[in-house]
């Protein structure tokens, strides 16, 4: 009796527990490709649109006069990563918001009309956060160059562009499929703001100086280092870029000068596990909170890394793997005095004929740094556009603040992605932009000036 009683009440468990998850996880089963309910929901409701924050279609189904479908996306290359497509699979807004396109939330009345004359229901219709016009600006701003740029709301958390290329046309992506998996150098399906994993090279300092603040909070306003444009530790040896000498710098100024052998020399006195316990803080091989696909930055801080691996690790070099969407959002929680929102596609979702179906707001994820650490980085930041590195942004008619990056990669020495990230204007932020273009060289010299047509367009209006 008891064993019978055990396993009746193991039964009502399971099922409660079963019951619970698919209550919690509908969209998530409903996504699933084993999920046959896909089908039965296809086959009744027409696929929906995704538009723009002003209503700009993206992405619609178009039907001919034989009841045949065929998805159409206006912009064609434009949004083709962040927007995806819906053959051949799914991907990007096709694939996060599948769950809503596939349904459709007009009266019964209507939806017993539609059945009665044969015709499809009208699906729901996504409304993002992107702007068309800032992701146009982007898109002319990364020109041919391989890369990606972000744009994006510190204060809310909301995604206003979002440009990976090489890119492909949506529209073609059935006749194209094959030649495009037959090119695995450029990884066109790539979207490599979310996907691409990077050295961050001196944008990594934004860190770093964290770090050294973090182990030395009585003293670090005290530090001072003298360059000399190389540092050797052993076989390992850094230097400056172009081999410039700073003479003797603060922490400010290694900072804005981007001093290699200053932060190297940091890296190499850092607790190793106190640096860890700040990667992991920043979300450092961790889940992100994104709804999208996307890949982990990746570095671990061994107790037995020597003392030149510490030099590597501290200038962005080394192991070090980071997403461009990671820098974004620390970049954006320095903007946001530390606390980091959420970043977030998805505004609403809307019937066929305009009722709100759900509104998606913007959310607080926590605070990944404090607020005191933020506004030191923002000086700090500051400092590389008026008298640093990022001086291509300064004499605006906005302020602006960012890091400069100049990574190196592969092989052969000299070869090196150019990023940067910041935000702006520094005294209340409105946009974080980050840019990494694939083997272009210096960050100061080619991924600033893209940053700023970036800015530009938001805030000075330039988008024509």
């Amino acid at each position: 009796m008891q064993v019978t009683v055990f396993f009746v009440a193991l039964f009502l468990v399971m099922m409660g527990y079963f019951t619970f998850y698919a209550l919690t996880h509908e969209e998530e089963l409903m996504n699933n490709s084993y999920n046959n309910r896909q089908q039965i929901l296809s086959a009744k409701n027409r696929r929906g649109s995704i538009c723009a924050r002003d209503g700009e279609v993206l992405a619609m189904t178009q039907e001919d006069a034989a009841g045949s479908e065929k998805r159409i996306y206006p912009y064609d290359n434009l949004f083709a990563h962040v927007v995806g497509y819906a053959d051949k699979g799914r991907a990007g807004l096709e694939a996060q918001a599948n769950y809503y396109l596939i349904r459709s939330s007009i009266p019964v009345t209507d939806k017993f009309k539609d059945g009665s004359s044969g015709a499809k229901n009208p699906g729901d219709n996504v409304y993002t956060t992107l702007d068309v016009g800032l992701q146009q600006a982007a898109d002319r701003a990364l020109g041919v160059y391989k890369g990606t740029i972000i744009a994006m709301d510190p204060t809310s958390g909301e995604i206003l562009a979002m440009v990976s290329r090489p890119d492909f046309d949506p529209n073609r992506i059935a006749e194209q499929w094959d030649d495009i998996l037959q090119d695995e150098e450029n990884g066109t399906l790539l979207n490599r703001a979310t996907q691409g994993l990077y050295p961050p090279g001196s944008t990594f300092k934004i860190i770093t100086a964290l770090e050294y603040i973090r182990e030395h909070p009585d003293s670090w306003q005290n530090y001072r280092y003298q360059c000399s444009g190389s540092l050797r530790e052993g076989e390992d040896v850094i230097n400056c870029y172009h081999g410039a000498k700073h003479g003797s710098v603060d922490l400010e100024k290694s900072f804005a000068k981007s001093c290699n052998t200053s932060f190297a020399s940091m890296g190499m006195e850092f607790d190793r596990e106190k640096f860890q316990e700040t990667l992991s803080s920043l979300l450092f091989n961790q889940e992100l909170p994104l709804d999208c696909l996307y890949n982990q930055s990746k570095l671990e801080i061994l107790e037995d890394d020597g003392r030149g691996e510490m030099m590597q690790n501290a200038i962005g070099q080394g192991r070090t793997q980071m997403t461009p969407i990671h820098l974004a959002m620390i970049t954006s929680a320095v903007a946001n005095d530390g606390v980091l929102m959420k970043p977030y596609l998805i505004e609403r979702v809307e019937s066929a004929q305009g009722a709100v179906i759900k509104r998606f707001a913007a959310e607080e994820y926590g605070e990944l740094i404090s607020g005191e650490e933020a506004a030191v980085l923002k000086e700090y930041m500051t400092a590389v556009v008026e008298e640093g590195t990022g001086s291509k942004l300064s004499g605006l008619s906005y302020t602006a603040a960012g890091k400069t990056g100049s990574a190196e990669y592969g092989t052969k020495k000299g070869e090196s992605h150019a990023w940067f990230t910041g935000f702006a204007p520094v005294e209340d932020p409105a946009l974080v932009v980050t840019v990494i273009i694939e083997g272009a060289g210096s960050g100061g010299d080619y991924a600033v000036p893209v940053a700023r047509r970036v800015f530009d367009a938001y805030l000075a209006g330039e988008t024509e």
